[in-house]
């Protein structure tokens, strides 16, 4: 409550809260359309096991790479977290 108090652009944050309410229902509504469609559900769910598969090879096989995807999680991390 005291969060909400301090804030001084309420208006602001109701039109994020409303935004991501409907982003979340939209997309909602997209995978269900995607789901009715025969073929299609198959189809993405080979595009993701091939995408997962991907990424497991570059990035957590190998030391190398794991050390990679760590330094670039920690500078995404301080990016936004506003530390750099």
């Amino acid at each position: 409550a005291d969060k909400w108090e301090e804030t001084e652009n309420k208006s602001t944050v109701i039109t994020y809260v409303a935004g991501a309410t409907a982003a979340v229902w939209l997309s909602s509504t997209l995978v269900g359309a995607i789901n009715a469609v025969p073929l299609l559900p198959k189809i993405m769910e080979l595009v993701g096991l091939g995408y997962s598969t991907w990424f497991v090879y570059r990035y957590v096989l190998f030391k190398d790479s794991r050390k990679e995807l760590v330094e670039q999680v920690d500078a995404l991390v301080s990016r936004v977290s506003g530390e750099e």
